[in-house]
C-alpha cells in the first residue's frame, strides 16, 4: 500500500471517529457482541458437549458408542428427546412438561389480553368516570414480583381440605368455602396468575396503540351513522390487531418459560413446567440435558419473533400514517357506566391492592387464618421469632424482620443490583438512542440497535443459563458464588446480567425519545461551540426527560422484582428474593411474606415517587 493511500485510510479513520455517535456505536457494537452473542454461541456449544461422567455414561449406554466427558457429541439431544432406552424419561422429563407450558401460556395469553385489552379500550374509548385510579392501580400487578400474586393466591384460597395447603387461608376464614386442589395448585391457578401479571403489559401495549391512533376512519364512520359495535369490529379491532397479536406472542414468549409462578403453585408436586425441568437438570448434574432445554427454549423465541415481525409486517394496512385527527368522541356507556366502573374498581383492587393486606395479615398472624393470633414478633422480635431447627441450623437467621441479618444483608445486596443495573442500562440506553438516531441508516447503527434488543426475545431462565455455563469455565470461575463461596462474586454476575438482560427497555425507550427531537435543536448548540457532553446534559437530556427516566426506571424495577434471572447464579440468601423462595420453600410463611411485603411495597413507593417527581411511569399517556 502507499503512502498516500495509507495517510488517506487513516485520515478517514480519524474523520470517523471525530463523529461522537460512531464512537458509540462502535463501542456497544463490541461490547454487545461480546456480552450477547459470545455466551449466546457458548451455551449452544455446551448443548453439544458431555458435561459429566454421569452424562457420558448415559449416551453410551443408550447408543453404544464410547464418548467421554467434554467431548463434542449430537448425540446429547436425542438421549433427552427421543430416549429409545428409556422412551418414558424423554416423555416425562421433557415432553410432558413442555406440553403442559404450552397450555399454561396458551391460557395465560388469553387471560392477559382480554383482561388487559378490554380495560385498554374501556379506558381510551369509553366515559367511563375514575380512570386515573383504575388505570395507576391496575399496573401494580405488573410492577410486583410474578410471584407475588401467586402468594396472595394461596394466601386466599389455601384451606384444611388440600393435602400441603399451609393452613387457612382469607376465603375460608371468612365464608368457610374450601376450593378443590385444582383450584389451589397446579396449571390452572399457575396460568390465571400468569394472565393477571401480564394483564397490565397488554394494556400499556394495547392501550397505548388506541389513545395514538388515527381517528379519522372512526369519525368518518360515524358521520355515515355506523353502529357502534360495527365501528369497533371492522375498524377499531383491526387496526389494533398487530399490537394484540405482538402481546400475545411476548406473553406467550415470557410465560412459558417463566420458573417462579409453577414453582411456587407446585406444592403438591402435579404440575413440572419446561422451566422447572430445566433447573431440574442444571442442580442435579444433567446439564447438558439443562443447556438442551434452554435451547428449545430460545429456539421458541426465535420462531415467536419471526412469526411477530411476519404477521405485523402482513397487516401494515390497517395502521394510519397520516395527521393525527382529534380523538372521536367517548362512547356513552349510560346506564350500564356505573356497574362497569364497580366492576372494574373491585376487579383491580381485589389484584392489586387486597394483594398488600394479606401479606400483613399472614405477617401478624401467629396461625394462618386465626385473627386472634396476631402479633408483631415477625417483625420486631430480637430473637428467633419461629422454632425450625432445620432452617436455623444452617445459619438463616429466624429473627424478626428488622432485626433479621439474612434478610436485611439480602434486601441490601438486592437495591446495589437494582441500583446499578438501572444505572448502566439507562444510561447505555440514552447513549444507542443517540447515536442511532443520528446514523439511522448505518448498517452498523442498525447491527448495535438490534443486539440491543436481542436479550429481550431471550426467556430469562434460557438467558441466565447462558451465564451460569460461562461462570462454571475457568475463565469465569471469579463469578462463580460456588466456587468463591461469596454472594458478591453472585452480585457482579448479577450486574452483568441484568445489565444485559433489561438494557432492551432502556435502549428502546432512548431511542424513541431520541427520534422525537429534530436535530435542529443540537445543531444550532453546534454552532455555538456547546460540546457534546454539555448538548446531552442541558439539552437533550431536559427536553426528553420522562422517556429517559422510564429508561431507568424500567430496569430498576425489573431487577427488584426478578427471581428467574437470577436463581442459577446466585445462593439462596444473594438477594431478597432468593432468601423470600428459600423461607417459602421450608414454610417459614410469615418471614416470606414479609419479605414480599417489603419488595412490593420499596418497588411501589420508588414508582410513584418518580412519577411525582418527574412525570414518568410506565402507563404515562394511557389513563385520565
Amino acid at each position: 500500500m502507499s503512502t498516500s493511500a495509507l495517510n488517506k485510510r487513516i485520515n478517514k479513520i480519524k474523520y470517523f471517529f471525530s463523529d461522537v455517535p460512531n464512537i458509540i456505536i462502535v463501542i456497544f457494537g463490541i461490547f454487545l457482541t461480546i456480552g450477547v452473542i459470545y455466551p449466546l454461541f457458548s451455551m449452544v456449544m455446551d448443548s453439544f458437549t458431555v458435561q459429566s461422567i454421569s452424562e457420558a455414561k448415559n449416551i453410551n449406554e443408550i447408543w453404544d458408542v464410547s464418548v467421554k466427558r467434554g467431548d463434542f457429541s449430537l448425540l446429547q439431544w436425542p438421549s433427552l428427546l427421543f430416549n429409545k432406552l428409556t422412551p418414558l424419561y424423554s416423555k416425562n422429563f421433557f415432553w410432558i412438561p413442555l406440553y403442559r407450558s404450552v397450555l399454561m401460556a396458551l391460557i395465560a395469553c388469553t387471560v392477559s389480553v382480554t383482561l388487559g385489552g378490554t380495560l385498554a379500550f374501556l379506558i381510551t374509548r369509553t366515559d367511563i368516570p375514575f380512570k386515573k385510579f383504575i388505570s395507576a392501580v391496575f399496573v401494580f400487578p405488573y410492577i410486583m414480583p410474578s410471584w407475588s400474586i401467586a402468594m396472595f393466591w394461596e394466601n386466599f384460597f389455601k384451606n384444611t381440605n388440600v393435602s400441603g395447603s399451609p393452613g387457612v387461608g382469607l376465603l375460608q376464614a371468612l365464608t368457610g368455602i374450601c376450593v378443590p386442589q385444582w383450584a389451589l395448585y397446579g396449571l390452572f391457578p399457575t396460568a390465571i396468575v400468569l394472565g393477571l401479571h401480564y394483564a397490565p403489559f397488554a394494556y400499556i401495549l394495547i392501550g397505548g396503540i388506541l389513545r395514538n391512533m388515527d381517528a379519522n376512519l372512526e369519525e368518518a364512520a360515524t358521520i355515515l351513522k355506523t353502529s357502534r359495535f360495527k365501528i369497533i369490529r371492522r375498524i377499531t379491532l383491526p387496526i389494533v390487531a398487530p399490537a394484540m397479536i405482538s402481546t400475545i406472542l411476548l406473553v406467550f414468549a415470557s410465560s412459558i418459560s417463566s420458573y417462579t409462578v409453577p414453582q411456587f403453585l407446585n406444592k403438591d408436586g402435579s404440575f413440572n413446567s419446561i422451566s422447572i425441568t430445566l433447573r431440574s437438570a442444571l442442580m442435579t448434574g444433567k446439564k447438558g440435558e439443562g443447556y438442551v432445554i434452554a435451547t428449545v427454549l430460545l429456539v421458541f423465541s426465535v420462531l415467536i419473533l419471526t412469526l411477530n415481525n411476519s404477521i405485523t409486517k402482513s397487516r401494515r394496512s390497517f395502521t394510519t400514517v397520516s395527521g393525527k385527527s382529534g380523538q372521536i368522541s367517548k362512547i356513552n356507556l349510560k346506564k350500564a357506566k356505573w356497574p362497569i366502573t364497580f366492576i372494574m374498581i373491585i376487579l383491580v383492587t381485589f389484584f392489586a391492592v387486597i394483594p398488600l393486606f394479606s401479606f400483613i395479615l399472614e405477617t401478624l398472624e401467629e396461625t394462618s387464618g386465626d385473627f386472634s393470633s396476631i402479633t408483631l414478633k415477625y417483625w420486631i422480635s430480637s430473637t428467633p421469632a419461629i422454632d425450625d431447627a432445620f432452617v436455623g441450623a444452617r445459619d438463616y437467621s429466624l429473627n424478626g424482620i428488622f432485626y433479621n441479618d439474612t434478610i436485611l444483608k439480602s434486601f441490601a445486596r438486592s437495591i446495589v443490583v437494582a441500583v446499578i443495573v438501572s444505572f448502566i442500562c439507562g444510561t447505555c440506553g440514552i447513549l444507542i438512542g443517540y447515536a442511532v438516531s443520528k446514523h439511522k441508516r448505518s448498517k452498523l447503527a442498525n447491527y448495535v440497535s438490534s443486539l440491543a434488543f436481542l436479550p429481550y426475545l431471550i426467556p430469562a431462565l434460557s438467558f441466565s443459563t447462558i451465564f451460569f455455563s460461562l461462570s462454571k469455565t475457568s475463565t469465569f470461575h471469579f463469578l462463580d458464588v460456588a466456587t468463591t463461596l461469596s454472594e458478591w462474586s453472585a452480585v457482579a454476575l448479577c450486574i452483568i446480567v441484568g445489565g444485559i438482560k433489561f438494557l432492551p427497555f432502556a435502549s428502546r425507550s432512548g431511542t424513541n425519545a431520541m427520534f422525537q427531537v429534530s436535530g435542529e435543536i443540537e445543531e444550532a448548540a453546534i454552532i455555538t461551540g456547546c460540546p457534546w457532553w454539555k448538548r446531552m446534559t442541558k439539552i437533550l437530556f431536559p427536553i426528553q426527560k420522562s422517556s429517559f427516566i422510564s429508561g431507568y426506571l424500567l430496569p430498576f424495577i425489573s431487577c427488584m422484582r426478578e427471581y428467574t434471572l437470577f436463581a442459577l447464579i446466585t445462593s439462596s440468601v444473594t438477594l431478597a428474593t432468593n432468601v423470600l423462595e428459600y423461607y417459602t420453600r421450608n414454610g417459614v410463611d410469615q418471614l416470606a411474606n414479609g419479605i414480599n411485603l417489603l419488595l412490593v411495597v420499596f418497588v411501589i413507593a420508588v414508582n410513584l415517587m418518580v412519577n411525582k417527581l418527574t412525570g414518568a411511569s410506565i402507563d404515562k399517556g394511557i389513563g385520565g
